[in-house]
């Protein structure tokens, strides 16, 4: 296990953690939390050996191998999959004494490559070809060099190596950054297969809320743990802080702008599943607000000047670049009050529409009507590359607004974090963060009536997206959001759409339902197809001796059927048996010298119950497969 015994540690004149104590148990996964700047990167290089405390002592296992994501690229000619595979530097370094082994040294050439199987050599370029399809890559990119990508796939690529590489210890500091919101999900499911210890930094709650059963959160120089996810952690939190009478008065206005809304669309909830989501995250919002309260970001978007409706009106618009088109037969009204929500897999077109709507691109044919009062506020990461790295934060803002007094613009500024000095220092050294909090206070600033927020948490931490997200609610004009954060695609869109297959179409169902479409391809497709089948098979059967066939084979995978039940029974069942026991190895006291016995029959528990589900599960998939093999063969005969 890893062990923090008194540890303080200090970087310059700042004091990051002093005298805490901390343990990270074998194969738990756990969430670094704290605003940025607090030392979460710095724990990060307590362990992997790149800084020394400055007092107590950090214990890890010799025998461990720590993987994180490098943040640079070490060969920019190498075709992407082989870099990938570079990163497992045992199974190479396999390969490169084989190589100069002579080929008469037949024991030394054996042992070798008995050693090359053991790492896996022999499916890596599966697990490879795996990782990059699941974080975006498609076939005919596995071969390009590296240069070919740019800054943003070039990370995804650093993080594909980590993940092939064989790892006890696994260390992510914001992985979900530059990924969309499916390779976010499929990242997710990764990690919820790996073996080893996971120790993660995030600020998009429902990641963490996915991956992890500990959070261990900086506060005041302390590192202090709570069993379970982000979730948990907030209401674990939020209970003490409510406590507190004196903070009940600044929680009221914000309750109150909340409340509205929540009223507001609970009559819609009954009718859109999009809306449901939305008033649950609304009401968590307000019972959460003590966690934040003593945010120091808080900010509010001020009414637009003007609220033409519509202010965009599309019918038949086509767009694409050059002669090529991305999108079709595109059908979309925005009016002030229309929340969207943009779904929809890598490359399938989201940026291309936010980028006609920016009026960056211009429709190729069809409808496509702009109201005389449209102000569109757009956020996307070019946004903040092109920041004045010379100026300072109040020179951004003066330079929208030379009547305003600068005491004024330092009071806005103050609710993005830049006060005091801050406020008039230059961009160029600032954070990430930073630099993505300027570009949004600049675009809150100028009162649009239209937002297009494309990726808008990048970079920014947990009580940012918090206050963003209270500013949304009470925004007056109209959103258009793309992001992989689903914490604030559930609390900001009443609707979502759907861009797949060249079309922009309305998404019916949650993010719950996306996921599922995501990870097992279209439904609406399936549904089709499944439909198709059964018309062609009605043209060629008597109705009435079709349906004495159906029933026929319905009753013999009846058994079959219940196979299947009675696996799922038993694997829900085992499954919170070791949920049970992740639970029990959570708690610190159970390592306690007069717990060992208690400690060895939880282990003993889990150890059985693995053992038991792994049997259990594969019965479930043999008796799936067999359903699935006499549902083929069935419909064969029909046809």
């Amino acid at each position: 296990m890893i062990k923090l015994q008194q540890v303080s540690l200090q970087r310059g004149p700042k004091v990051l953690l002093e005298k805490t104590n901390l343990d990270i148990y074998p194969q738990h996964k756990i969430a670094i939390i704290g605003p940025n700047g607090c030392g979460k990167s710095s724990l990060f290089a307590l362990f992997q050996g790149q800084l020394q405390t400055d007092d107590g002592s950090l214990t890890l296992p010799k025998t461990w191998q720590v993987v994180s994501v490098a943040q640079q690229i070490d060969n920019m000619q190498r075709p992407a999959i082989e870099y990938v595979i570079d990163g497992d530097t045992q199974l190479r370094a396999i390969e490169k004494e084989i190589a100069q082994t002579p080929d008469d040294s037949g024991q030394r050439l054996a042992e070798l490559h008995d050693a090359l199987e053991q790492a896996g050599a022999y499916d890596v370029q599966s697990r490879a070809a795996s990782i990059l399809n699941g974080l975006g890559f498609t076939e005919d990119k596995h071969y390009s060099p590296v240069s070919d990508f740019s800054g943003g796939w070039q990370m995804r690529l650093n993080l594909a190596r980590a993940l092939l590489c064989p790892s006890d210890l696994l260390l992510l500091d914001e992985p979900t950054n530059h990924l969309d919101l499916d390779a976010v999900i499929w990242l997710e499911n990764w990690l919820q297969q790996y073996k080893g210890t996971l120790v993660l930094i995030s600020h998009d709650q429902a990641f963490i809320d996915s991956t992890v059963s500990q959070i261990v959160s900086f506060e005041h120089q302390q590192l202090v743990s709570y069993t379970g996810d982000y979730s948990s952690y907030e209401k674990q939190k939020a209970m003490r802080l409510s406590l507190a009478a004196s903070e009940y008065d600044k929680q009221q206005k914000k309750r109150q702008h909340l409340e509205s809304f929540i009223t507001r669309f609970k009559a819609k909830a009954s009718k859109a599943k999009q809306a449901q989501s939305r008033v649950k995250q609304l009401e968590k919002m307000q019972e959460l607000m003590p966690v934040h309260q003593a945010s120091e970001f808080s900010f509010e978007f001020p009414p637009p000047d003007k609220l033409p409706n519509p202010l965009i009106g599309m019918e038949n618009t086509q767009v694409g670049y050059g002669e090529t088109v991305i999108l079709k037969d595109i059908a979309l009204n925005l009016v002030p009050g229309s929340r969207i929500g943009l779904l929809g897999r890598n490359g399938a077109g989201k940026s291309t529409l936010v980028k006609l709507l920016a009026g960056e691109l211009s429709p190729l044919s069809g409808e496509y009507h702009l109201s005389a009062g449209l102000d569109v506020g757009y956020f996307a990461q070019h946004q903040v590359d092109s920041l004045d790295m010379q100026a300072t934060a109040l020179l951004h803002i003066q330079r929208l607004d030379n009547k305003v007094t600068e005491q004024s613009i330092r009071d806005f500024l103050g609710g993005f974090g830049f006060h005091g000095d801050r406020a008039v220092e230059p961009v160029a050294p600032m954070s990430g963060g930073e630099k993505a909090r300027l570009v949004l206070a600049m675009l809150v600033y100028q009162k649009p009536n239209l937002l297009l927020l494309d990726e808008p948490t990048n970079h920014l931490d947990i009580e940012v997206r918090q206050a963003l997200n209270y500013a949304l609610q009470t925004y007056q004009g109209a959103i258009v959001l793309v992001s992989h954060d689903r914490f604030l695609l559930e609390a900001v869109c009443d609707d979502f759409y759907l861009v797949d297959d060249g079309k922009v179409e309305p998404f019916g169902g949650d993010l719950q339902d996306y996921r599922k479409w995501m990870l097992q391809g279209s439904k609406q497709t399936k549904s089709s197809q499944v439909v198709n089948e059964d018309k062609a098979q009605n043209s060629q059967l008597d109705r009435k001796a079709q349906k004495r066939l159906e029933a026929e084979f319905r009753q013999s995978i009846k058994p079959l059927k219940n196979q299947l039940q009675s696996a799922e029974k038993q694997m829900q069942t085992l499954n919170e048996k070791l949920a049970e026991c992740e639970t029990a190895l959570a708690e610190p006291d159970i390592y306690a010298a007069e717990n060992k016995a208690k400690l060895t029959q939880v282990l003993k528990q889990q150890a059985e119950s693995k053992s038991a589900l792994e049997i259990v599960e594969m019965d479930w998939m043999q008796a799936a497969e067999d359903i699935e093999a006499a549902e083929q063969t069935f419909k064969q005969q029909l046809a």
